[in-house]
This record gives C-alpha cells, structure tokens and sequence, in this order.
C-alpha cells in the first residue's frame, strides 16, 4: 500500500462519523437498487410461470407440419418439450356474420396436447372422443352463430385450396381466390363452450373448434408446439427451423421475459423499464447528493493536507488517485452489505405481500423471491458509478487546486467588497446574533448553497412521496365502497322471458337472502329551457328559455317489490307511486359538480323537484318524438340502485338523468313498432357467502345451455382484489418512504454535522471575546431559520409541482389534488431543520 492510501485511510479514521454517514449512505443505495432490480425479476418470473400455466408455457408454434418435423424437433438439444395436435380440416360456418372468417377450424386434440393448450371452459365439458366437439366462445361473440351444448352438428369437412397450394390458419380468408374442397361428412355432438385458445389469431380464417384424436402424432397436416430449454433464443430458433412453415410466438408469457414481437408488448416493457429506471434515477440523485457532499467536505479538511503533499512532489495523478480510493474503499464496504441488505428487505416484503398477489392474479402460483445474476451485477455496477461520480468531482477538483491556495485555505472563503454587508434594518430585526449568521452565509456561499440544497433535496423528497402515498390512500378508499349488491349478472341481447327463468333458478343458490331483476332502456327527454338549472346551462351551454332541449336519459325497470321499498325509504305515498298512472322517481344531476361524495351537494338539472316532461324513445340513438308520452317525474336526492354490471361503453352527458320505475310498466312504455334501444339488464343478489353463491350459480348458468352474452362478477371478490393491489402498493410506497428518507436524512445530517465541525475554531473564537452561551444559542437558531426558510422557498414549489405530476400520473381522478405539506413539515422537515441546532451543541 503506496503512502497516499496510507494518509487516506488514517483521515476516514480520524473522520468515522462522516465515513460511518457515508457508509451507510451507500448501503441504502444499493439496497434500493438491488431491491428494486430484484423485486422487478422476481415479479416478471411470477407473471410468466402465471401466464404459463393459464394459457400453456410453450414458445412457439409452427402450422401445417408433417410427423418427420415433428420427431425432428423433438430430438432437436435445445427443445425442452414439444406437443401436437391434428389439423382435421376447415367446415363452412353457416349463418356467419364476419366475412372475413367464413370457416370452423377443427383441432383434434390428444391427451398431451390437452395438458399443453389449457381450455378455459364457459360451460359444458371437455370431449372425451371424436364423436363431440367443444365450441369456441369467438364463434358466438364474432362470428354471430349461437351454439348450446347438446346440439349436433353435421359438417362437411375438407381442406382450403388455392389452386395446388394448401391453406392454413395462417393463411386468411380471400373471397374468390380459394376455394373449399370437401373430404368427407363429420358428425358431432356439442359437449362444451370455451374460451377462445391463445394460439387462435384475429386473422385467422377458421374459428377453433376441438375434438378427439388419436392421430395427433402420425397425421400430415399438425401443429406443433416447442417448448425451448433457453426461451432467450426463440427468435433465432423459429426462424431457423420454420422453412417454409408459418409460425405463431406466445407473446402471452413472452412478453413478461422482453422477449415478444408484439408492439404493444414493446410498449409494455418500455413503460416498465421506465418507471424502474425512474425510481433508480431518484435513488441515485439522493445518493450521489450524499456521498458527494461527504466527499466533498472530506477534501475541504484535507486540503492543508493535499497542500502540504502537493509541495513535497505528489502530481495531480496521485492526489487525485487518493480521494478514489476512499471512494473504492466505502463501496467495497457498503456495496456488499447493501446488497445482502436489499436481497433480505425485498424477501421479507414479498413474504408479506405474497398471499395478496395470489389474491389479486394467480392464486396456484406463488410469488417467490427469484436471484437473478445479471440483476445483481448491474445493482453492484449502478452502485459503482454512483460513487464514482460522487467521488470525480471533489478528486478533480483535489488535483486543480494550487499549492499555496491549498496550504493557506483562501480557496473556501472569498470575500468581496460590501459582499456581506447587511442594511441596519435587518441588524435591528435580527440583533447582534442574527447579523453574525446572516453575515456567515454571505461570506462562505458555496458551503451555504450546499447545505440548502440537501435541505432542497430531503423536503421534495419527503413531499413527493408522501403525496404519492396520499394519491394510493385516497384510491383505497374508493376502493372500499360497496354496491348496492354482492353479485350481478349483465347482459344486453338476452330475452326477457329467457332472464327471468334464469332469475328464479339463481335466488336459490345457497347463501342468497335478497334479489332484484331490472331492465335499462334508453330515452330522450324533451324539456323546456326555462326549466333548467343555471348549473346546467353552464355546463352545458346557454340553452334559450323558449328552446325545447332532448336530453338523453335512462330508465329502470326493477321488479315490483324492489321499487315498493324504495317508495317507502323514500318516505313517498305509495298510492301516487304504484298502479298504472303513476309519478315516476328521478334523479338529475349535473355531471363533475360539487362534491360527488354528497348527493345533495350537486348541483341539479332542473329548477323544479317535480315537473310534468315528455319522454321519447330512443332507436339507433336518435329519439322519436311521435311515440313520446307525457309522465310526472319527482326528482330525489339519493341514490337509486345499481346497475347490473354490463359490457360496453356509454356516451359522456352533461347530465344525469335517471328513472326508475316498476318493471309491471314496462310494457306500458314500449311500441311494438319500435324496437327501444336497450343500455342493458341484469341481476343482482345479495348473499351471506358471496363466494359459495357464486360458484352454484356459475354451474347453474353452465347448465342451463345460455346462449347468449352475459358477465356475472363477484362485487365482493373485485372489491377485495381492489383493497389486496391498494395494500401491494402501500407497502412498497411506505418501504420506498422509509429508504429514500433515511438517505435524506442521512444527506442532511452529514452535511451540517461536517459544517459545523469545520467552524469549530470560527465558533470558538466567538466564544473567547465574550459571546454568551444564550447568544451562541440564538446565533444557532438563527442559522437554523435561514436554513428551513431558503430550504422552504425553493424546496416547496418543486415539491408542489412533482406532487402534482405524481397525481396527474395516477389519473388524477375524481379525489381532489392536495399536498402534504403541513403534516410533513411538524412531522420530518422540522425535525431536519433541527439537526443544525443539535451537532452546534454537539461540536
């Protein structure tokens, strides 16, 4: 070991407090960074093993192989596994609607192919020979053709030819340029509906059907699937072996490995590399502030030392070899600490946080915690650039410094004429105390600005996170309303009559004490403009008061008795609100105003609680004013029942405006010459096991052979998923908190422990010609407001503006934009500002 290394170690000796800091400052940083490269693996490997075993953990697929392909790849040294299914041939499908796709495409599946492919079925079962054969869902919701299990279908099946040239799936549809030749009369039973399969394409020609085989191995025309020993190489792999054969890539567990084709998957991985490198970004500014304040005041003591070294031959090379290698030193300490640091943290964070992910995604595969060497090593090489760009800087300007300037230390305090002059004015405010610290700061403006600006850095820090965390709070509370109910089934194209048996079969599910029909129509309502509020003119609009204003509205017919109760809660006469010539209720706000947690805070539509209106249907969107009928609507200030939930999207009102009435009227407001446009309707229970409710009701839906499209969701079980991703994010917001707060503190704390020791002989001085221990301690305050004040100024509006680029991020949604600037100010900034008072006393 060279002398300079030497004198560098006995000075971070001499120095442990600022070397202890230091330390630690770099532990937190690459615990953070190893932390978050980590928890990023360890996540991408759970959403790939999850997506593996819901959609099938193959790479890629190659079409229209023979069986000689087939053993080839199976024995190929990169193939892990492989698996196959007989393309039996394309059927017309009669009845389609999609021109595009005119076919059904029959997969005769083995054993293996049917543990390889997972099927998510909708209802029926698997087949269990060639004699039945499972629908695809795409061939009811795209192509228009509705199935039931136990219908029998007789095609006629064949292959797609275009002149000599066998088509394939990957092959689409050209009107008049194939055609489809017949190779024999295939029978089948229908046993099942699924899912649309993973590998099917939106351009394919032909919807997947799946039956039985047991030529899936022999046959001609297969598809195969490989599953490869090293997913990295699948591009190259596909691209070697397909020849001539089209081939298809999982892009559903590729895409979680960086390794789809996709461009949205691209863009996926793009944003998700973005926001790690945003919170490594955010990590190494406070890191590199602390280390390189550390490294600077490091030199500031050493350099009468540097000086002295300097005037007995040590070249720029060596001094500035000297203040690297304090900074190698502290890494090869706290880089492996950090390291072991951050892999121990992120285990025990995922071992809380394990059970709600499993809760949220795949509940069959857990969440572990998963080493990754590449992440590690590129945690350890951010970690070494951080310190070496903390520590090049002071070590440059180490070497530039002249000897004599270094010897004499003029280099620190350069004062100018009238620099610290300070106006009688502020002498009579701030008194003797004051003066001396404000004069301090003028004098020694380098060392003034840094310590302002750790100060800078540690308040938009705390504020900015903490705004983030109060942005994941008030999503949570949303998260924890409740519905008017615990499980509902929407639908849009499902006859009444069809709902209302499928109604009485579901209220008896075990657990269910309360349930509710209704059924959403589209209308117009035909108002004057005298009529409505200024809230909605102004919202909408000025609107004449002689202009006759179509405002669009619903209504909702829910069945009798749930509409009698809400009468009586109403506290209403139910004789006026019941029979066939009745006052219907309403509700009419004015959409994005006033306080949307309290009804009767927004504003109304109307001037008038109760008002006689003509009301149109609606068809294809537009009203019909020679069917309009005349009601009396009493608007209320409540809620009204929820809607089932439905699929879809709705135009964007001004307004709302909802009525609802009972479901015996119905009739009343329709036309049988008019076909009135339908938002949808549905079912809703209430049950005491949301759980068990559901699944009955689920096998009672699979066995009732429904044809048409419908969604039945668990409010319960959403709510609760809601609530696990609000605790997944609090936990690693707070985690995140912590880290960056205790880097900031440790920033802060460093930078004016060191300032202050380095003025003990300036403090001592003012000791000796008489400064009291009370005006020392009032120069110390002082010092200390005009730190928290400047720190404040420039701190607070940056701390504003990144706290609202967070909201604006999160969606800044209904919840309304605010910082936490007052709870965090008593609780942290003071207690930094503080810290100036503390090591004064100290040293």
């Amino acid at each position: 070991m060279n002398i300079f290394n030497k004198v560098t170690l006995q000075s971070m000796k001499k120095s442990r407090t600022r070397t202890i800091v230091t330390i630690i400052g770099v532990i937190l940083s690459a615990a953070m960074i190893t932390g978050v490269a980590t928890f990023g693996v360890s996540l991408l490997n759970y959403m790939a093993d999850g997506a593996a075993q819901k959609y099938g953990g193959w790479h890629v697929e190659f079409e229209d192989v023979d069986s000689s392909f087939v053993a080839k790849q199976a024995s190929n040294d990169k193939v892990a596994d492989t698996a196959t299914f007989e393309n039996i041939g394309y059927a017309t499908l009669d009845g389609g609607k999609n021109p595009n796709r005119p076919y059904l495409f029959i997969a005769g599946y083995n054993e293996e192919a049917f543990d390889t492919l997972p099927i998510t079925l909708l209802s029926g079962r698997l087949p269990k020979n060639s004699g039945e054969i499972l629908i695809s869902g795409s061939v009811m919701t795209k192509g228009g053709v509705q199935y039931a299990v136990g219908d029998t279908l007789s095609l006629a099946v064949g292959s797609r030819m275009n002149g000599k040239e066998k088509l394939g799936q990957s092959d689409p549809y050209t009107s008049g340029g194939e055609t489809l030749v017949p190779q024999g009369e295939r029978t089948y039973t229908v046993v099942g509906i699924s899912q649309t399969p993973r590998f099917e394409e939106d351009s394919a020609p032909g919807y997947t059907v799946i039956t039985t085989t047991d030529a899936a191995d022999t046959a001609d025309d297969l598809s195969l699937f490989v599953t490869l020993k090293n997913p990295r190489e699948v591009h190259a792999y596909a691209k070697s072996t397909a020849g001539s054969h089209a081939y298809i890539l999982n892009n559903t567990v590729l895409r979680f490995m960086g390794l789809s084709d996709d461009s949205g998957d691209k863009v996926l991985n793009a944003l998700l590399y973005s926001a790690g490198g945003i919170v490594v970004l955010i990590i190494m500014l406070g890191s590199i502030f602390l280390i390189y304040n550390s490294f600077n005041i490091s030199l500031n003591e050493r350099t009468h030392q540097f000086g002295i070294l300097s005037s007995v031959g040590a070249t720029a090379k060596q001094l500035r070899h000297s203040v690297l290698f304090e900074g190698f030193c502290i890494g090869a300490i706290g880089i492996p600490i950090g390291v072991l640091v951050g892999i121990a943290s992120i285990r025990l964070v995922i071992g809380v946080v394990a059970k709600n992910f499993a809760n949220v995604l795949y509940n069959s595969v857990p969440l572990t915690l998963t080493l990754s060497a590449p992440a590690i090593l590129a945690a350890v090489a951010v970690s070494t650039i951080t310190i070496l760009i903390s520590a090049y800087i002071p070590a440059r300007k180490a070497a530039s410094t002249p000897v004599m300037e270094c010897i004499r230390q003029t280099n620190e305090v350069k004062v100018e004429a009238n620099a610290v002059k300070t106006s009688k004015l502020a002498q009579r405010i701030y008194g003797l105390e004051g003066t001396l610290a404000l004069r301090n700061f003028k004098r020694n403006k380098k060392r003034y600005r840094s310590i302002v600006l750790s100060l800078v850095l540690s308040v938009v820090l705390f504020i900015s996170t903490s705004a983030f965390v109060t942005n994941l709070k008030q999503a949570s509370a949303g998260a924890t309303e409740v519905t008017t109910y615990d499980i509902g089934f929407g639908t849009r194209d499902m006859d009444d009559s069809e709902m209302l048996r499928l109604y009485d079969k579901l209220k008896t599910a075990d657990g269910v004490y309360e349930s509710s029909y209704q059924v959403i129509m589209k209308y117009f309502c035909a108002a004057k403009g005298s009529d409505l509020s200024d809230a909605y003119r102004e919202s909408a609009g000025t609107h004449s008061p002689d202009e006759t204003v179509n405002l669009p509205m619903t209504i909702q017919f829910l069945d009798n008795s749930t509409y009698l109760k809400i009468v009586q809660g109403l506290g209403l006469p139910a004789e006026e609100y019941t029979g066939q010539n009745v006052k219907l209720i309403g509700v009419a706000k004015v959409e994005g105003r006033g306080n949307q947690e309290e009804a009767d805070q927004i504003p109304d539509v109307f001037t008038s609680s109760s008002l006689n209106l003509t009301i149109e249907p609606e068809t294809n969107g537009e009203p019909k004013p020679e069917q309009g009928k005349n009601v009396s609507i009493t608007f209320v200030n409540a809620a009204l029942p929820d809607t089932p939930p439905i699929l879809g999207s709705f135009n964007q009102t001004p307004s709302v405006l909802q009525v609802i009435a009972p479901y015996s009227l119905k009739e009343k407001f329709e036309n049988p010459d008019t076909t009135v446009d339908i938002q949808g309707k549905g079912l809703t229970f209430q049950s005491k096991n949301p759980s068990q409710s559901m699944a009955k009701m689920e096998a009672m839906i699979k066995g009732s052979g429904i044809t048409a499209s419908y969604s039945i969701l668990d409010m319960t079980k959403i709510f609760d998923e809601n609530r696990n991703m609000i605790f997944i994010a609090n936990v690693f917001a707070y985690t995140f908190i912590i880290m960056i707060s205790l880097i900031a503190v440790a920033n802060v704390f460093n930078t004016i422990s060191t300032n202050i020791k380095l003025r003990r002989r300036e403090l001592a001085m003012l000791r000796s010609v008489g400064m009291s221990e009370r005006g020392f301690q009032k120069m110390m305050n002082f010092e200390c407001a005009f730190y928290g004040m400047r720190a404040l100024i420039f701190g607070l509006p940056i701390a504003v503006i990144s706290s609202w680029l967070i909201y604006k991020g999160m969606g800044g949604g209904a919840d309304r934009f605010c910082v936490p600037v007052a709870q965090y100010w008593n609780q942290r900034v003071r207690r930094v500002l503080c810290s100036v008072h503390y090591n004064a006393v100290r040293h």
